[in-house]
């Protein structure tokens, strides 16, 4: 470097300050910040889903033990929900909340929906009981998660079981696909396009 070009570097750097040495952060401290910051967030949304989903039993329509029941939001096809009714889609992962008592049931429900949901399921079997005798009122599970799976938005439909699953005392649950693996259908359909 010459003489004029170490005087215009130094003119350049006339007012540059060194950094501080405890300002660098490393890899693993973000992540670890991350994951927490996430483990927060989702804590948070639970919190924020459970409070929407009752616990007063004056605040849900009660449904009959023997009751078929059904729910489907827009946008799931007929033939869809026709073959969810039926029992035509694998349900690998189940949930059995027809001992706890609702607040467990509750936090077990929604938890479990989203575990699923992590773990790539699109159906689930959700065991709720009859509750023939349950008080104050008969079904009084069953008319809990009804009302409750109406309201998680991750739950696209519903439908009692056939008879070899548990009949009304049991749901298929239809879940939306998650954020991941909605991703990986988009890139998954997205890499036939404009190949020849």
């Amino acid at each position: 470097m010459g003489d004029d070009e170490m005087s215009l570097f130094l003119e350049e750097m006339a007012g540059v300050q060194p950094l501080k040495s405890n300002t660098t952060t490393t890899v693993s401290e973000k992540a670890v910040s991350t994951e927490a910051q996430d483990a927060r967030r989702k804590q948070l949304q639970m919190s924020e889903q459970l409070a929407r989903l009752t616990l007063e039993p004056h605040l849900v329509t009660a449904s009959e033990p023997d009751a078929m029941v059904e729910f489907k939001r827009d946008g799931v096809q007929d033939e869809v929900f026709h073959r969810l009714s039926l029992g035509g889609y694998p349900c690998k992962f189940e949930v059995d909340l027809h001992m706890l008592k609702p607040q467990q049931a509750r936090e077990a429900l929604y938890q479990q929906i989203q575990i699923g949901r992590e773990r790539g399921e699109r159906n689930i079997m959700v065991i709720h009981g009859k509750g023939v005798k349950s008080k104050p009122f008969p079904a009084l599970m069953k008319s809990f998660v009804i009302n409750w799976l109406e309201q998680i938005d991750e739950v696209l439909a519903f439908h009692s079981a056939q008879r070899r699953h548990g009949g009304t005392g049991a749901l298929y649950v239809m879940l939306a696909k998650s954020e991941q693996k909605r991703i990986e259908a988009k890139e998954t359909n997205h890499k036939g396009v404009n190949v020849r």
